[in-house]
C-alpha cells in the first residue's frame, strides 16, 4: 500500500502542512521536528510527489547538463561528480550531448528551459552573445568559457599550458607545435595566450577536431613544422597524433615529445604513457552545481571560480634530439 503524506503526519504527531514544508521548504521547519519527520518518512518508505512539489514551490528539482561530446572521457568524471553533488541537494540531472554542434546546443538549452530549474553548460560552442541571450530564459552556469555577467567555473588550462611549455623548454626543445582545437574554443585561446610568453618558438597548427582523428589529421603539419615538441589540445588529439607518428616511423619521445591535456585514463594505458595537464573535472562538476543552485535559490552577484591545473610528467616527453 502506498504511504501518503497523511500517514507521515499521523506517525510524526504533526500537521500535514508541516510534513509538506519539511520537504519543500526545510529551512522553515524547526530542526528537531524536521529530523523527526524525515526519520518517520524514511521508516515508512514515503517519497514526496515531485510533480506536486513543483506545483507548490515552482521548482522541478531537475537540472540540465549539456556537454560538447559525451564520448570524450574528459566529461565522464565531471558528469559523475555533478550528478552526485545534485543528489546531495535533492536534485536530478538530465545529461545531453551536442556533438560539437552549436545549433544543437541552442536547441537543447531552449528545450531544457521548460523542464529544469537551471542548466550547466560545459565547454560550449555557442557565441557569448547567444549564451547571454539564452541566460535570460533559464539560469545558466558555464564551465570553461568566460561569459560576462554569468556564473562560471574555469579550469586554469592557461597555467597548465605554461607549465607544459616550460617542461619542454627545460628538455631542450626550442621549436614547439601547438595543435589547437575547434575554432572559437576558449581552451585553445588560453593555450595560445600562454604560448605567447614562452621562450620557445611556438607554431600554431589548427583548428582541429578535438578527437583522435583530429590528431591523426595533424601529423603531416606537425612533421612539416620542424618542431621537436608538441602540446596538443587534449589527450585524445595527442593519442591520435602519436598513433599517426608511429605509422610514419617517428618515435615518441625519441624523435618528438608530445603533451596532452585532461589526464584521461586512456592516456595512462598506452605506450609510451602520455605526459599531460591534469584538469580538475570532478571539482568543476561539483562547483558548477553549487553555483547553479545558488542562482536558482537566491539572488546574488554571479561568481567566477578558477580551479588549478597541474602537469603530470610521464613517458611521452624527453630531451630534444640534437
Amino acid at each position: 500500500m502506498t504511504v501518503t503524506i497523511r500517514d507521515v503526519a499521523r506517525a510524526s504527531g504533526v500537521h500535514v502542512s508541516t510534513v509538506s514544508r519539511t520537504f519543500s521548504a526545510p529551512h522553515l521547519v524547526n530542526a528537531e521536528t524536521r529530523t523527526r519527520v524525515l526519520a518517520v518518512a524514511d521508516d515508512l518508505g514515503y517519497r514526496p510527489n515531485r510533480a506536486a512539489r513543483a506545483l507548490t514551490t515552482g521548482k522541478t528539482h531537475n537540472l540540465g547538463l549539456i556537454v560538447a561530446d559525451i564520448a570524450n572521457p574528459f566529461f565522464s568524471s565531471l558528469i559523475k561528480a555533478a550528478q552526485a553533488q545534485a543528489r546531495l541537494r535533492d536534485y536530478h540531472v538530465f545529461v545531453a550531448d551536442t556533438d560539437e554542434d552549436p545549433q544543437v546546443e541552442e536547441e537543447l538549452i531552449q528545450a531544457f528551459a521548460k523542464q529544469v530549474d537551471g542548466v550547466l553548460l560545459c565547454s560550449p560552442r555557442l557565441t557569448n552573445k547567444t549564451i547571454e541571450r539564452l541566460g535570460e530564459e533559464v539560469p545558466l552556469v558555464v564551465v570553461n568559457r568566460r561569459v560576462k555577467g554569468m556564473p562560471t567555473v574555469l579550469m586554469d588550462v592557461g597555467r597548465g599550458a605554461g607549465l607544459a611549455l616550460e617542461h619542454l623548454v627545460a628538455l631542450g626543445h626550442r621549436r614547439i607545435a601547438l595543435v589547437t582545437g575547434p575554432s572559437g574554443s576558449w581552451t585553445s585561446k588560453e593555450m595560445q595566450t600562454a604560448a605567447a610568453t614562452s621562450e620557445a618558438d611556438v607554431v600554431f597548427l589548427g583548428p582541429n577536431p578535438p578527437t583522435a582523428l583530429g590528431g591523426l589529421s595533424a601529423v603531416t603539419d606537425v612533421l612539416a613544422s620542424g618542431a621537436t615538441g608538441v602540446l596538443a589540445y587534449n589527450d585524445l588529439v595527442a593519442i591520435g597524433l602519436m598513433e599517426g607518428l608511429a605509422e610514419r616511423g617517428t618515435e615518441v619521445p625519441r624523435d618528438l615529445s608530445v603533451i596532452g591535456v585532461d589526464d584521461i585514463v586512456t592516456g595512462r594505458l598506452g605506450s609510451p604513457r602520455l605526459t599531460t595537464i591534469a584538469m580538475p573535472t570532478a571539482a568543476a562538476g561539483r562547483m558548477a552545481v553549487d553555483l547553479l543552485l545558488h542562482s536558482v535559490d537566491a539572488e546574488g552577484a554571479p561568481g567566477v571560480t578558477t580551479l588549478e591545473t597541474s602537469l603530470v610528467v610521464r613517458e611521452s616527453t624527453g630531451e630534444a634530439r640534437r
